[in-house]
């Protein structure tokens, strides 16, 4: 599973002109899933992005989670994270996981985020304009190693 992880003070995601996520202060998440990525990746993804201490502590320096901040996730499906550019001009996107499993892929990656923070999404599969006003600006890409090598 791949990421991007952007610290935001505000973010919000449109589709059809119609607002289906709204956060505040947190982070806005871009995640993809891609082939051969298991619960067990998606597990490990999601307590990255929830530990990731990119929030200001005391001394001023990034060692809060948002989590700690009592922030939100914006959740927005992205399998253009496995785009391959290698070749040619035009993305290639043969390395994301299929619609169908990524989709039911992308669902319980939401629904593990909301048992244990505030979650909004955008829309699975829609074309979305996603507006936000990054705080730092702070942008992380966070890749899960492959299965096999996550520590229990």
């Amino acid at each position: 599973m791949r990421a991007v992880v952007q610290r935001v003070r505000e973010a919000r995601v449109l589709v059809d002109g119609q607002v289906t996520g709204s956060i505040e202060r947190g982070l806005l998440v871009y995640v993809g899933a891609g082939k051969g990525d298991t619960p067990r990746d998606a597990e490990w993804l999601l307590t990255k992005i929830l530990n990731l201490r990119v929030f200001e502590d005391d001394a001023g320096k990034m060692g809060r989670s948002v989590v700690d901040v009592g922030g939100a996730l914006l959740l927005v499906s992205q399998f253009t994270l496995f785009a391959d550019v290698r070749r040619g001009n035009r993305p290639g996107f043969d390395a994301a996981m299929p619609i169908a499993e990524a989709k039911a892929f992308y669902e319980a990656f939401v629904e593990s985020a909301r048992s244990r923070i505030h979650v909004e999404t955008g829309r699975f599969q829609a074309h979305m304009q996603v507006i936000s006003d990054n705080d730092g600006p702070v942008t992380i890409w966070i890749e899960s190693p492959k299965s096999e090598t996550i520590a229990s």
